[in-house]
């Protein structure tokens, strides 16, 4: 395989060059000139842009020796807290990665494994790959190859598969259906159960769960993985071991306090949620409990009452502790008691005025510790104020 890295970036001088320029302008840089006759600008703002996206996304990577690739591998690659949270309790005999990218899923993952095949048909991210893992003492079997390509000719099996299929087509649209991506998950979820009973794949957090679950054979588990509140992904745990009627779903917002919160998908369908006016305390449920669906289940696993059948919002009189979610305690207030110039973190749910409607009606802005939580109840539209 020849390679597509030039050495030349790797030197001590341009090195130092780079780091010296994190904090520059990439836009005014590039139209400096090359200090170095065998490294273009182009190659010296790549690195710089990939140290800074590691800095927050991956800082293990920030040592000597790391090449970074292009920047929409930046993007696509998964961030360094996802990828330990995945590779939690996984180990085994051999790993197989079908979709290795920047191979930062791949480094976690395959981390408890005696043996390593990451495949990526993309030569020089495969070779920037490579020349990483020597760099941080890791091996692996690469393959430079088509994933479809791979699993007709392979006959090895393999403890666990793990992929990410491209969620983008060749317009870089982006595409939500099992059979819109690249690989076809439908199409190939036979052959990969013939050489491996644990595979996990990594989907948009916009999928939807009910489709997922009529579509993929096995499902044990599904995770949505939240980052600071933001749910960056949807995790599916298939497992040909046993036989699934239940799967359960587990909601995890990392970078944060919140704990984890777990249930099994269909007990959904058979809970039902209470309803009442605001009490003491207003909970909101993180952005990964949302996007599991489990609006009952909340209500009923913490005994708390739903203020809306579309609001998601719950009350209780007494505080509830380790709830999944921010905890307010809250009074009501009228519109009159709001004062021009005043600071809020404004929320607005199942209410008709987006946030920056409501400051311009009410002429208050973004700031301070109180919360204005603009909402409705069974009786009708209600503005919280949260007690400091």
């Amino acid at each position: 395989m020849k390679t597509g890295i030039n050495p030349s970036i790797l030197t001590e001088e341009t090195q130092n060059y780079i780091n010296a320029n994190l904090t520059a302008d990439l836009h005014s840089l590039l139209l400096k000139k090359s200090p170095f006759p065998d490294v273009s600008m182009h190659e010296i703002a790549q690195q710089i842009k990939g140290k800074k996206v590691a800095q927050k996304k991956f800082p293990f990577l920030l040592r000597d020796g790391i090449i970074f690739p292009p920047n929409l591998n930046l993007e696509q690659a998964s961030s360094q807290s996802t990828a330990e949270f995945k590779a939690k309790n996984l180990k085994g005999k051999n790993f197989l990665d079908l979709t290795s990218g920047f191979g930062i899923d791949a480094y976690f993952l395959s981390q408890n494994f005696d043996q390593v095949t990451l495949v990526e048909q993309n030569t020089e991210l495969l070779e920037t790959v490579k020349h990483n893992w020597n760099v941080l003492g890791r091996k692996a079997h690469l393959i430079n190859e088509n994933l479809e390509d791979f699993l007709q000719r392979n006959s090895q099996k393999f403890h666990l598969i793990y992929l990410d299929p491209a969620r983008r087509d060749a317009q870089k649209n982006k595409k939500f259906l099992l059979e819109d991506l690249s690989p076809n998950l439908l199409e190939i979820q036979e052959k990969l159960g013939e050489i491996s009973d644990e595979i996990i794949i990594k989907l948009s957090p916009l999928i939807d769960i009910s489709y997922l679950l009529s579509v993929v054979k096995n499902v044990s588990k599904i995770e949505i993985i939240a980052v600071k509140n933001e749910v960056k992904e949807l995790l599916v745990c298939i497992s040909r071991k046993n036989s699934h009627t239940d799967t359960e779903i587990k909601c995890v917002n990392l970078e944060s306090t919140d704990p984890d919160f777990v249930f099994v998908f269909n007990d959904e369908k058979n809970a039902v949620a209470e309803y009442s006016d605001p009490q003491n305390f207003l909970y909101i449920p993180n952005n990964a409990v949302l996007k599991s669906g489990a609006f009952n289940t909340v209500a009923k696993n913490f005994k708390l009452l739903k203020l809306h059948a579309n609001t998601h919002f719950y009350t209780s009189d007494e505080v509830i502790e380790d709830f999944p979610g921010r905890v307010l305690e809250v009074d009501v207030t009228e519109p009159k008691q709001i004062l021009k110039g005043e600071k809020f973190n404004i929320i607005s749910k199942n209410y008709p005025l987006s946030p920056d409607e409501i400051k311009k009606k009410y002429k208050i802005s973004d700031g301070g510790k109180t919360y204005l939580i603009f909402t409705q109840t069974q009786k009708g539209r209600i503005i919280l104020r949260s007690v400091e």
